[in-house]
């Protein structure tokens, strides 16, 4: 598994478990480590509900004030990409990708000082450690 950059500013890995086994596997690590997990947004089921069919595609939203309020203090805009997110979505060949922002993606984007870019980095290591 190695990261890749697919979009400006968006990285990816491949979990080796499904899109609900990956969540299930975030939500613990989330839980473990008392990262407040704010909402996991079921778009595949919204669209199912819709009569729309969509492969197994969910984001969680979560996040730790301590590490992203110092962020929004520096710069009020980083606001528009917190809390953190992961999207877990599976492809047509059912291969299962995680993303998220890269902090230095949005270090540049909002620009606040490099040394917090750490706060931000925790959606980077629950996906690897998730789809490991």
């Amino acid at each position: 598994m190695t990261d890749q950059e697919t979009n400006e500013g968006i990285k990816t890995c491949t979990s080796r478990y499904s899109v609900d086994e990956t969540v299930s596997r975030i939500e613990a690590l989330l839980k473990e480590k008392g990262v407040k997990l704010f909402a996991v947004v079921d778009h595949s089921g919204e669209a199912a509900a819709a009569g729309i069919e969509m492969h197994p595609t969910k984001l969680l939203i979560f996040g730790s004030p301590k590490a992203g309020t110092p962020v929004m203090l520096a710069a009020p805009s980083a606001a528009l990409d917190l809390p953190l997110k992961i999207l877990v979505a599976e492809e047509a060949d059912g291969k299962v990708l995680l993303s998220w922002n890269d902090p230095e993606w949005l270090q540049r984007r909002h620009g606040f000082s490099q040394e917090l870019t750490a706060n931000l980095a925790a959606a980077g290591m629950l996906a690897a450690k998730a789809a490991q």
